[in-house]
């Protein structure tokens, strides 16, 4: 049965494809301020940042209180 990997291990194994997920977010945040219009208190819009918030918070279940 193999060892479970390390944090450092598994920051080597997943870093681009965070990194590009992050990039992606961002432009997709980027293309909505360029926009026209105004989306004001749009409860979608507030979601997002909401999960955002909770991604810089330390934790396990992360991905489940954003769901």
């Amino acid at each position: 049965m193999p060892l479970p990997l390390t944090a450092a291990e598994v920051l080597n194994r997943e870093f681009l494809e965070i990194r590009a997920k992050v990039l992606e977010l961002a432009a997709a945040l980027d293309r909505l301020e360029r926009a026209q219009g105004n989306l004001g208190d749009e409860p979608r819009l507030q979601r997002i940042h909401e999960a955002l918030e909770l991604l810089d918070k330390p934790g396990h279940d992360r991905a489940e209180q954003v769901q």
